[in-house]
């Protein structure tokens, strides 16, 4: 009798593990369908193209300028996204392919870390993260779903891998003779980009001042004290206090001088900025914004800190998203770019698209060509559309990035 009632409990058991494994069988599938399929339509619906290519011009004019500029671009955000970008895409836009195509020769990849729910240029609270379920479906390591500094290095780690595996195709700009030297290379070689690593909001040092070496020894050459809320540095313009500086911030403006690290008051409260201003007396930069003098919010800058990031010799980058600019094409830009140049000078204007930075953008890296023309169709001489599009920062990085 025990014999039948042993055989009886294996065979239970052995169903029981049998409902078990093909449980996991099916959670393990659906897992990987996530991660394969839902990464690239999130995508698609935060970083739509408002017209997608191929991009034709009024006039010859345009293209033939447009491909003697060194243009750079001070802020695109694709790394925090799952895609290839030593592979040309038909979404999003950014990869090492149309930047090419665009003639861009540097692009700052900013890393992002943390984005509030209801994330809103007028008061947006740090009490929820939405990039830690974007994590998790994208596959990233452990490590990184609750950790922002982790984060940060993963995609450090993401950029220096595409650098490595680009066949010279990407290069990673970390000191001015990296610049140097690739700016000889691309004297004979147009067909190559290079790439600056920036950090969007200083919270991801986790209030620890060791994690900003650390971050430095990972490539980081720029960040931004805020993002869109604010954190244990600063005071964000789009933040519930806005208040300025804390004494933690203080330290770590401070040491990024030290570093000889790029900062970047995108996002920054006016009396975040104003703190940073008193503290160094190196240029600053704003790497994506828009000017209230053409778009009035509290998104872009008033012409009081359009003269102040200019006197520190610094230089603003205009973006193209309708927030920005208030309009949906290049002409839009080029107006805010007019109106910025006639307020601080042609020689503190510069490109700020905020590409992949989940907003629909009106063309992408490779439309650049429509921003030349209607820059001369606003009257810029060609010496100061080279100096717009490009040549500004590729000078400032010349002056304060370290030697070596």
């Amino acid at each position: 009798m025990w014999i039948k009632t042993s055989f009886k409990v294996l065979n239970s058991r052995s169903l029981f593990m049998k409902v078990i494994l093909f449980v996991l069988l099916f959670l393990i599938l659906g897992l990987t369908l996530v991660v394969i399929f839902v990464p690239p339509q999130v995508e698609k619906g935060l970083n739509q193209i408002i017209n997608p290519p191929p991009y034709n011009l009024s006039s010859e004019t345009a293209s033939k300028l447009h491909s003697t500029l060194l243009i750079a671009d001070l802020h695109a955000d694709p790394l925090l996204f799952d895609r290839d970008l030593l592979k040309k895409s038909d979404y999003g836009h950014v990869d090492v392919p149309r930047l090419i195509e665009g003639n861009v020769a540097l692009q700052v990849f900013t890393v992002v870390t943390k984005v509030p729910k209801g994330t809103n240029i007028d008061s947006t609270d740090a009490d929820s993260d939405q990039i830690t379920l974007l994590a998790m479906t994208q596959g990233w390591p452990p490590s990184t779903w609750f950790s922002l500094k982790e984060r940060a290095l993963y995609q450090a780690d993401k950029f220096n891998n595409f650098v490595e595996e680009s066949n010279g195709k990407l290069t990673f700009i970390k000191t001015t003779d990296d610049l140097e030297q690739y700016l000889e290379r691309r004297k004979t070689n147009p067909d190559i980009t290079a790439g600056l690593l920036g950090l969007e909001g200083a919270h991801a040092l986790e209030g620890d001042i060791s994690n900003l070496d650390i971050l430095y020894d990972a490539g980081f050459r720029l960040i931004s004290p805020t993002h869109f809320f604010d954190n244990e540095v600063g005071g964000s313009a789009h933040g519930i206090e806005k208040e300025g500086l804390t004494d933690f911030g203080r330290e770590v403006i401070i040491r990024m001088d030290e570093l000889n690290m790029i900062i970047d008051l995108a996002h920054a409260s006016p009396k975040t900025i104003d703190d940073v201003l008193e503290i160094t007396d190196r240029p600053v930069i704003v790497s994506h914004t828009g000017v209230r003098g053409t778009y009035d919010n509290n998104r872009n800058l008033s012409d009081e800190y359009i003269r102040k990031i200019a006197d520190t010799g610094g230089v603003i980058g205009i973006g193209y998203w309708e927030t920005a600019t208030g309009g949906k094409d290049a002409k839009d830009v080029a107006k805010a770019i007019r109106y910025t140049a006639d307020i601080a000078g042609v020689e503190h204007v510069a490109l700020g698209s905020d590409f992949d930075g989940a907003v629909p953008e009106p063309f992408d890296t490779t439309g650049l060509v429509q921003i030349t023309e209607a820059l001369i169709a606003e009257g810029f001489s060609e010496d100061e559309i080279y100096n717009i599009m490009g040549g500004n920062f590729i000078r400032l990085l010349s002056d304060v990035l370290p030697k070596n």
